[in-house]
C-alpha cells in the first residue's frame, strides 16, 4: 500500500493513496468519550508521539442495529456498532475521515465540505458506503465525514451535562478543520458544512448557533428540519422514560455508572414517548425520541439574526416523496387507509382539516398512502425546510438556494420514488451499481445516465462559489430548482398550497 503522512496539530497521521487522491481515516478531532466524558462536552485529543495510522476505518459510536424492512439501507446506516478498545477501556470515535486531492499539491487550497451523516440521531457513521468521498477529491474538494455522539450519549437531556452534546461534537469536528484542513491542502476559509436528515438538522443548528462564528462559509441542508428541535418539557419527558428503563436517577452522575450496551438498549426500547404538549407537537411525529433540545427553534434562531447564518450561503431541499421511505419498505403505503392519513395530520398540525384540504387540493388523485407519505414527509423535513429557507432569505448577507429532488426510484415496484435519502447517491456522485437491486436504494434499473455528474457538480460548484447554477430563493418568487431524472426546471414555490397550510 502506498501511503503518504500529514502532520497534525495533535501529531502525524499516516493515509492511503488511491488513484491520485489520500483518504485519512479514523482522525481524532476530541479525546475518546470515557467514563467521565459521555455526557461531557468534548475535549482536545492528547498528543501522540510517532505516526498514526489511518489507512483503516476505525471504531463507530454504539448504536443499535437499524432494519427498515424490504429495502437495503445497510449502505445508508453502514456496518452498525464498531468496537475497538483503545487500551483504556473505551473506543476512539470521536474522528473524521478526510479524503482529499494530496496534501502536497502546491496550488492553491481547495474548498472543503464537512459532511453530518443522518440516522434519526441515534445511528449512521463515516463508514456508510454512500459517504465515499472519492468523487469529491476527484473534483478537488477536499471532503471531511464526521461521527458525534448518538442516543443518549449525544442526544438525551441530562441535569449536569451540556445539551446537544452531538451537536457540540459536530463544532468541535469544525474547530479541528479550522486549525487543520490546511495540512490536507484544504482552505479553512471556505468551509461548507452539509448533511443529510438528522446530519441536516444539525447543520442547520450550528449556523443557527453563536458557537458556529468563523467556522463556517456556506451550508447544505439536505432533508433536514429547522424547526426539528424538542423543547426542554418534551426532552424531559424522554430523560424520565430513560432513567426507568434503567433503572437510575435522571442526572449525569447516575447515567455514568451504566455501560454502553445498556445505554444503546435502552434508547432502542424508547419508541412510543408522546411528546405532545400544550404548545409543541412532536416534531419528528415519533419516529425518534431524540432531537436537538432548545428553547428556540433553528429556524426561529435565524429569523431573529442569531448564530452565523447572517453571513453565510445556504442551498436548502428536500425529496419530493420523503415519507415512502417510512411506509413502503413494510407495506402501509398500500395498506393506508383515510384514518391514517388523519391521524397523520393530527399528530402534526393544529389545523388537520385545513392541512388535509390543501393536500386534497395538491393531489386530487392521490392513494390514501401518497397522502399520508406526503403528510409525513413535510411533518419531518417540509415544513421546517422552508421555515428556515424563509427566515435565511430574509435575515442572511449570504444568498438562499432551494432545491426538490423529484428523480423517482424504481425500487419495490416504483414505490420507493423520491424517497428520503435518495437523493445521497448523486450527492457523493457515486457509481450506481453497487445500489441497484429491486431491494437496494436505485431499484432495478438504475438512475438515468448523467444525474451524479450533475448534482454532485452543483453542490461542488456552491462549495467554491456560493452558487449552485441556479436562480437564488427569495420570499416573493421562492425559485426552487426542481432536480429530476432527464431535466432540471426552476419553479417558483412549487409547493406554495401546502407550504402555506403549513405557514398557518
Amino acid at each position: 500500500m502506498t501511503t503518504r503522512t500529514v502532520t497534525t496539530a495533535q501529531g502525524a497521521v499516516r493515509g492511503a493513496l488511491r488513484d491520485g487522491f489520500a483518504v485519512f481515516h479514523g482522525v481524532p478531532y476530541a479525546a475518546p468519550p470515557s467514563r467521565a466524558g459521555r455526557f461531557a462536552a468534548p475535549s482536545p485529543h492528547d498528543k501522540w508521539t510517532g505516526v498514526r495510522d489511518a489507512t483503516a476505518p476505525g471504531p463507530t459510536a454504539p448504536q443499535a442495529e437499524r432494519n427498515l424492512g424490504a429495502i437495503d439501507m445497510s449502505p445508508y446506516f453502514g456496518p452498525g456498532w464498531i468496537a475497538e478498545d483503545t487500551g483504556d477501556g473505551y473506543d476512539d470515535y470521536l474522528t473524521v475521515d478526510v479524503w482529499t486531492p494530496g496534501p502536497d499539491r502546491g496550488e492553491e487550497p481547495l474548498p472543503v465540505m464537512v459532511f453530518v451523516h443522518g440516522g434519526g440521531f441515534v445511528a449512521g457513521s463515516a463508514r456508510a458506503g454512500l459517504y465515499d468521498g472519492s468523487a469529491f477529491a476527484r473534483s478537488g474538494v477536499v471532503l471531511v465525514t464526521v461521527q458525534y455522539r448518538l442516543g443518549i450519549a449525544g442526544f438525551l437531556d441530562l441535569p449536569g451535562a451540556p445539551r446537544n452534546r452531538g451537536l457540540l461534537d459536530v463544532l468541535a469536528a469544525l474547530r479541528w478543520v479550522r486549525q487543520n484542513i490546511a495540512a490536507f491542502g484544504g482552505d479553512p476559509e471556505r468551509v461548507t458544512l452539509f448533511g443529510q436528515s438528522a446530519g441536516a438538522t444539525l447543520t442547520g443548528a450550528a449556523i443557527a448557533s453563536p458557537r458556529g462564528d468563523g467556522l463556517v462559509r456556506r451550508a447544505i441542508v439536505q432533508s433536514g428540519s429547522g424547526l426539528g428541535a424538542f423543547s426542554p418539557e418534551q426532552a424531559a419527558r424522554v430523560t424520565k422514560e430513560a432513567a426507568a428503563a434503567l433503572g437510575v436517577a435522571p442526572e449525569a452522575g447516575a447515567f455514568d455508572t451504566v455501560s454502553d450496551a445498556d445505554l444503546v438498549a435502552a434508547a432502542a426500547g424508547l419508541g412510543g414517548v408522546d411528546l405532545r404538549t400544550a404548545t409543541a407537537y412532536d416534531p419528528l411525529i415519533g419516529l425518534s425520541p431524540f432531537s436537538l433540545v432548545v428553547d428556540e427553534q433553528p429556524a426561529e434562531a435565524v429569523a431573529a439574526g442569531h448564530g452565523a447564518a447572517a453571513g453565510t450561503d445556504l442551498l436548502i431541499g428536500v425529496n419530493s416523496e420523503e415519507g415512502n421511505l417510512y411506509l413502503a419498505p413494510s407495506g402501509a403505503d398500500v395498506a393506508s387507509t383515510e384514518a391514517d392519513v388523519r391521524s397523520a395530520a393530527e399528530l402534526s398540525h393544529p389545523d388537520p382539516d385545513g392541512l388535509l384540504a390543501a393536500y386534497r387540493a395538491e393531489r386530487p388523485d392521490a392513494s390514501y398512502g401518497r397522502l399520508r407519505s406526503a403528510v409525513m414527509g413535510d411533518a419531518l423535513f417540509g415544513a421546517g425546510s422552508w421555515a428556515l429557507a424563509g427566515a435565511h432569505a430574509e435575515r442572511s448577507a449570504g444568498a438562499t438556494y432551494s432545491y426538490l429532488f423529484d428523480w423517482r426510484s424504481p425500487a419495490l415496484g416504483g414505490r420507493l420514488g423520491a424517497a428520503h435519502t435518495v437523493e445521497l447517491p448523486f450527492v457523493f456522485g457515486l457509481d450506481p451499481a453497487p445500489l441497484r437491486g429491486e431491494r437496494a436504494l436505485l431499484g432495478p434499473d438504475g438512475p438515468p445516465a448523467g444525474l451524479a455528474d450533475r448534482m454532485h457538480g452543483a453542490w461542488v460548484r456552491f462549495a467554491r462559489t456560493g452558487d449552485p447554477g441556479w436562480d437564488p430563493y427569495d420570499t416573493d418568487r421562492r425559485a426552487t430548482m426542481v432536480i429530476g431524472g432527464d431535466g432540471w426546471e426552476v419553479r417558483e414555490d412549487p409547493r406554495g398550497r401546502v407550504r402555506e397550510a403549513w405557514r398557518r
